[in-house]
């Protein structure tokens, strides 16, 4: 049976010993390293031996592969980009890159699908096929890094799947990514998003990577939470909350509360009210920021997004309550901005082929 080398899932050391176990020299690592940042294919890699140039190529026993390009959408009125990535095995994923004014982030996909189940994301329709390995996740950066033609120096793990979810995976790609030998991109220009695993919060809290944690919380009771994110049947407000304290106190970084607004759902100012009482009483004077966020439509789903009149009037009264809070800007709303929507229409367009 053929032996497979998920390439770009090595560390430096790794690798040196990977290259040892395949009869090439251990200091090749560094060379290797520097290509698959550029995301650059074996014929590229001059300064490597033949034989080693021949293993990575396609066809050969130990395959370099990066996530190809499947379909590609551009917005015209900002300049994000939204990737359909295809995997080794034809599983598609979803990447976007958006253009600051700091500079240039990504939204990467940590599964190839979702079973968290909320009620108003695509990414979750059709569920969980797999977790995503370290190398895939960075495969992502690197093959939009290598076809945008700019740095990309900040990254936001919300895309399809919950990372932590796929905890291992999650920190191996953090530790690679953040490394000197690999892209290097500063722990704190990096967030991950999550529907709210408590214990997983636990775990993260005592790990060395000071990113920004951001919760997907989209309620302020647990009767409308679980109505809208199964998970909240497992892990209530108050456990997630206590968690975030907890998570807060260990690592010094601040909070960040992801609030879909839901026209009729959580969007009213007496919602607003009931979210800023909720966070005083778990948080007190420690730093937050409530993140509020326009639905993007998904056709498969009944949710609607409320006015911009609405949001702003939620927005307002969040902070004249002191609660720091902004609405997420839109980038890229002439392509399939909701995560998951490119995906879903790929996979329909197959089935009817």
């Amino acid at each position: 049976m053929t032996q497979t080398i998920d390439w770009l899932s090595l560390t430096r050391d790794e690798l040196r010993e990977v290259l040892s176990s395949i009869g090439e020299a251990p200091f090749r690592a560094d060379q290797l390293l520097k290509w698959f940042c550029l995301g650059a294919p074996p014929s590229e890699m001059t300064n490597l031996p033949r034989s080693l140039r021949e293993k990575l190529s396609d066809g050969a026993q130990y395959p370099l592969f990066y996530p190809k390009i499947a379909k590609k959408q551009v917005s015209e009125i900002d300049g994000t980009v939204k990737y359909l990535f295809e995997l080794h095995d034809g599983q598609l994923i979803e990447s976007v890159v958006m253009k600051y004014e700091h500079g240039n982030t990504i939204c990467v996909s940590t599964q190839a699908g979702c079973r968290m189940g909320c009620r108003f994301c695509a990414s979750t329709l059709g569920g969980r096929i797999r977790d995503l390995s370290s190398g895939e996740i960075l495969g992502q950066i690197i093959s939009a890094q290598r076809d945008f033609g700019e740095r990309i120096s900040g990254v936001v793990m919300m895309g399809i799947g919950e990372p932590l979810d796929n905890y291992d995976n999650v920190m191996k790609f953090l530790k690679i990514v953040g490394s000197k030998d690999s892209l290097n991109i500063g722990y704190r220009h990096i967030s991950l998003s999550s529907c709210g695993l408590v214990p997983k919060i636990y775990d993260l809290a005592n790990e060395s990577f000071p990113i920004t944690l951001s919760i997907s919380l989209h309620a302020c009771c647990d009767e409308d939470r679980s109505r809208i994110m199964p998970v909240n049947d497992k892990y209530n407000i108050d456990s997630l909350l206590n968690a975030c304290r907890d998570y807060f106190d260990k690592s010094g970084r601040r909070i960040s509360f992801e609030y879909t607004l839901i026209s009729g759902e959580n969007d009213s100012p007496e919602q607003a009210r009931k979210l800023a009482a909720l966070l005083k009483k778990y948080f007190g004077s420690r730093p937050i920021h409530v993140n509020l966020i326009p639905l993007n439509h998904v056709s498969e789903r009944n949710f609607t997004s409320g006015t911009k009149q609405d949001v702003k009037k939620f927005c307002d009264t969040l902070n004249s309550l002191k609660i720091n809070a902004t609405v997420r800007r839109r980038l890229g709303p002439d392509i399939d901005a909701s995560c998951g929507q490119l995906r879903r229409k790929a996979s329909a367009e197959a089935e009817n082929v």
